[in-house]
């Protein structure tokens, strides 16, 4: 006993020298900062050992004792991480990139998916469609719109609408603008008050009714000064004055911006008169109680109604209701929410790396662990003050995260302004600013658990002895952990990006059908004192095409109502012979086309069979058709097309002759939607009554080739259009390979931003490798001596640590390529983001696989020629 009895006082007395040892140095750091020796002693052992359990009986409550323990721990977190610049500097700019990342997506989902509609009581608000058995949706007819509006009972309003381009010619220089003709309950159906005026009566929405104008508040601006006294000025669209009753408030925009809006019901009543025209949309205001579902069945009863009365329109016509939010956001919403997991993995990964960093720096702390314990800090007290150092860092990396996420904001809104809805309301508000910092202090949390578990079960006096190298095997497995899960989420992030990176690969080598080089597109207003007859509008268009064909450099030009691959197009049921089916809803499609006789020329599609329009196809000849090889070829296997007649549309165009079979073009992109037909028909323009009755202002495109730059010929083309009037705006001047590269935009999109995230991935991965191996090599310098000493090569310790680091490489690679195999298969039921390419593709896995390694043998690289270097006789004396 008595043996035992000393043992214990010189362990004791062991254990008191090095607590001395500890506080004198800590007495010496603030005696540094001016206290006196009394005060620096007391702060010393308050900060070394959290307050003794004598000074913690003088609190007096409860709540200030904790109080004044988080003051104390942030005071000696930030002296703490103070003294280690290179560490703070390191740990806070990995998570400034993680949560920067993570909080830039995470302001675009807010602001796109989940921020409410900015109008009154917008849940109530439903988009109303029509479908058929072909299509889930289908515009709206007017005359069906106003049925509804009549007699349904589940909606407080309806309110319609169609997007229609305008030429503003007075006041001020001639300008297209993009407008909205609507009806007259719109605004107070959207539940928005406009900043100045009232929105249109019921009398004014008629064909015979005052034309009056609404205009947006950027219009009211720019041309009339934002003079409140605009209310009854006059402005010129399409050659007709209206007067302006009403503004719109700032930032207003339902689906597309628009600058005018003008009464639906004064529009073509060809078309609003017509029950077989579908063209417009149409939303509602639920009543209070009423559900989507119930609105659903009332609607269908009235649609069911309604075919029973008007069987050759409406037969085969049903409902769709949808959530106004819904069709405004659109598909986006899904590669929005992928996105935000992807910048997830990101946020997960810079987690391990700073993880990694600061059980590194728990092993060098070991021993003031030790003496905090000594010295009566509780575990629960130690875990509370890492914890406080961690999250003060995430604090830290939030604040600089929040600049890069204002400048990742405006790139994300440079490289896809148009794909966005809602772009208006992207910022870093108050949502994204709570976001923000939940996600630091749980990030400050989750990295700061393991060092803070380590702490716990520490032994104080082995750590006082040791430095705590008695725990350097379990650290070091915790350590390789973290690594190998870097390694697994930086492959599922590559594999995502190599997919649609192949995926934009593969549609660039797609053949449109047409040769895309060397072709521009514009828009001309034609002045409406040169189209106040038919004839007349078709003899300014013609002078107009014939000039632009005299511009040195046009090799072909030509008319068109579609430019191809821009997501424009319209379909219409056809049938064979002159026998009308018994349903037209229920009718094969076809996608028309109204073209001039040089077209096939102009876009280099390739003529297969008879011939195309000629100048002599006009309204005084017979009715001639041009068909595509795919509607040739289905609907004409064992016999010739040419000759053979086609119907085509609601209010029936034929039957007229196929004179000629052309080659199938890709419409609405380089990969079609899979419920658009494949089936092309081709009306010559000329042919075409309906276009050039004055009432219905021309809507044709201009198709040009020429091997000149667009900026060369621009200005010949403004003085081509302008030669008969100064009132014709030339706009919408695009070229073709700017087109194509825009319909890439839904995959280009989410593969840049995934590329980005998985290069920040990738650059966080091998910093982690990098840190590991330096910070293995440093351990274990006693170790290779040892290995040197007794004869081993260069070569040898070489091996030895780069096999470390591929041995984890390798298990993070395994396991990563099988949870990437499960995750990327979401990137497949996305119908939009993959083409071409498996969402378990072996080639994009090998690919990626190959270039982590790579990257990790070259992060292992350094680490191991610098241990390959270790002197032996230095090695031997370490420690």
């Amino acid at each position: 006993m008595k043996f035992l009895w000393r043992g214990r006082n010189r362990r004791n007395k062991e254990l008191h020298e090095e607590i001395q040892a500890h506080l004198t140095l800590a007495e010496c750091d603030e005696m540094e900062s001016g206290r006196t020796r009394n005060e620096a002693q007391v702060a010393a052992r308050r900060e070394f050992g959290n307050v003794s359990i004598a000074e913690e009986t003088t609190r007096d409550m409860w709540g200030s004792r904790w109080l004044a323990d988080f003051f104390q721990d942030v005071r000696y977190a930030v002296r703490t991480l103070r003294k280690s610049p290179g560490f703070t500097a390191v740990a806070i700019l990995t998570l400034a990139l993680g949560i920067g990342a993570n909080t830039a997506i995470f302001s675009v989902v807010q602001a796109v998916v989940l921020a409410p509609l900015p109008y009154r009581d917008a849940d109530r608000l439903v988009m109303v469609w029509e479908n058929n058995p072909r299509f889930p949706r289908v515009w709206v007819s007017h005359p069906n719109f106003l049925d509804w509006q009549r007699t349904a009972r589940s909606f407080e309003q309806m309110a319609a609408y169609w997007e229609k381009g305008v030429d503003l010619t007075a006041p001020g220089a001639p300008e297209h603008l993009t407008g909205k003709e609507i009806s007259s309950a719109f605004f107070s159906t959207l539940g928005l008050e406009l900043a100045l005026g009232r929105e249109f009566s019921r009398e004014e929405d008629r064909h015979s009714g005052t034309p009056v104008a609404i205009i947006s508040n950027r219009l009211w601006r720019n041309r009339f000064a934002a003079s409140p006294e605009v209310l009854g000025h006059s402005v010129t669209l399409n050659g007709v004055d209206y007067s302006i009753v009403g503004v719109t408030p700032p930032g207003f925009r339902l689906e597309h911006d628009a600058d005018v809006y003008v009464p639906l019901g004064q529009s073509d009543p060809m078309v609003l008169n017509n029950r077989a025209s579908h063209a417009i949309s149409s939303f509602a205001r639920l009543r209070v109680g009423v559900n989507p579902s119930q609105a659903q069945a009332e609607m269908t009863a009235l649609q069911n109604a309604l075919d029973q009365l008007y069987p050759d329109d409406n037969r085969d016509l049903g409902i769709y209701i949808e959530p106004l939010k819904q069709e405004i956001v659109g598909d986006v919403s899904g590669t929005l929410l992928l996105l935000l997991g992807a910048v997830g993995l990101v946020l997960l990964i810079a987690c391990t790396n700073v993880a990694n960093l600061v059980l590194a720096r728990s092993t060098a702390r070991a021993r003031e662990f030790a003496v905090r314990t000594a010295l009566g800090a509780n575990r629960a007290r130690l875990v509370q003050q890492l914890l406080t150092e961690n999250v003060l860092l995430s604090l830290a990396g939030a604040g600089l995260g929040l600049l890069i996420a204002s400048a990742g904001i405006r790139s994300v809104l440079a490289v896809a302004p148009e794909l966005l809805p809602r772009s208006e309301n992207i910022r870093v508000n108050a949502p994204v600013l709570l976001f923000t910092l939940g996600v630091s202090i749980t990030v400050g949390i989750l990295f700061g658990l393991a060092p803070a578990l380590k702490s716990w079960n520490a032994d104080p006096q082995s750590s006082l002895k040791q430095g705590g190298r008695g725990a350097t095997s379990a650290h070091h497995r915790a350590q390789s952990c973290l690594v190998i899960v870097q390694m697994a989420l930086t492959l599922i992030l590559l594999a995502s990006a190599g997919l649609l990176l192949r995926t934009i690969r593969h549609l660039w080598e797609v053949n449109p059908g047409f040769d895309t080089q060397h072709l521009i597109t514009f828009r001309v207003g034609v002045s409406r004192s040169l189209t106040k007859t038919a004839s007349s509008t078709r003899i300014a268009y013609q002078q107009l095409i014939d000039r632009i064909r005299q511009i040195p450099g046009v090799q072909a030009a030509d008319f068109t109502d579609v430019v191809l691959l821009s997501s424009q197009g319209y379909t219409l049921p056809f049938w064979i012979g002159a026998r009308k089916p018994a349903s037209l809803q229920a009718a094969p499609r076809v996608a028309g086309f109204l073209t001039g006789p040089d077209y096939l020329k102009t876009m280099g599609i390739p003529l297969l069979r008879g011939r195309f329009f000629t100048a002599e196809d006009t309204t005084k000849s017979p009715c001639v058709f041009v068909v595509d090889s795919v509607l040739a070829q289905k609907y004409f296997p064992d016999s010739d097309p040419i000759g053979q007649t086609v119907s085509v549309g609601f209010a029936p165009m034929g039957p007229c002759q196929i004179v000629g079979v052309v080659g199938h073009v890709k419409l609405w992109g380089l990969r079609d939607p899979g419920i658009a037909p494949q089936n092309q028909l081709y009306v010559s323009l000329y042919q075409d009554p309906d276009q050039w009755v004055p009432s219905n202002y021309p809507d044709t495109k201009v198709m040009i080739r020429t091997p000149l730059d667009l900026s060369a010929l621009l200005s010949a083309i403004k003085n081509a259009a302008s030669a008969s009037g100064t009132d014709q705006p030339v706009y919408d001047v695009q070229t073709m390979q700017h087109i194509v590269s825009e319909s890439m935009s839904s995959q280009r999109f989410p593969m840049l931003l995934l590329g980005s995230f998985a290069c920040l991935a990738l650059l966080l991965a091998s910093v982690g490798i990098y840190g590991l191996i330096s910070y293995s090599v440093t351990q274990r310098v006693h170790e290779i001596g040892i290995r040197t000493a007794l004869g081993a090569e260069k070569q040898n310790i070489l091996r030895l640590v780069l096999g470390q680091g591929l041995r984890l490489a390798l298990v993070g690679l395994a396991i990563g390529a099988v949870a990437a195999l499960a995750l990327t298969r979401l990137l497949s039921s996305f119908s939009n983001l993959l083409y071409g390419v498996s969402a378990n593709d072996p080639a994009t896995f090998v690919s990626v696989s190959l270039l982590l390694t790579a990257v990790a043998i070259l992060a292992c690289y350094f680490p191991a020629r610098r241990a390959a270097k270790v002197d032996p006789i230095i090695a031997l004396r370490y420690e």
